[in-house]
């Protein structure tokens, strides 16, 4: 029964760009609004990566213009992401970046990896 759910599974497993924590990324999110279908970015650091195969989830959490955090979790193989672009690649010695939540301002700053 494994080996049918793995098989089925593998097709379904989407290609998606190298990234990890520390990474900021834009999600191209498929928002459907009645009848009409539209694209929305969501643009934060990824916090972190969990699960393996189809069950693949990462963490993303960017500040709002109110100075407010906002934190949401994609599944990676989601048909409702359109697209994962990485646009900057950040230097994190840690797989899961929760620290992040209690810093403000400079002291909430990743360098960027070269």
């Amino acid at each position: 029964m494994d080996a049918i759910l793995e098989a089925v599974g593998a097709s379904q497993i989407k290609d998606v760009p190298d990234f990890s924590a520390g990474d900021t990324v834009r999600v191209h999110q498929r928002v459907i609004e009645g009848e009409k279908e539209r694209i929305q970015i969501f643009e934060g650091v990824v916090m972190q990566r969990r699960g393996a195969g189809m069950s693949e989830t990462f963490t993303v959490r960017k500040i709002s213009a109110g100075g407010v955090g906002v934190e949401r979790i994609y599944p990676l193989n989601s048909p409702r992401i359109a697209k994962i672009e990485c646009p900057r690649r950040g230097k994190v010695r840690r797989s899961r970046i929760t620290y992040l939540r209690e810093r403000r301002g400079r002291a909430a700053r990743i360098q960027e990896e070269r």
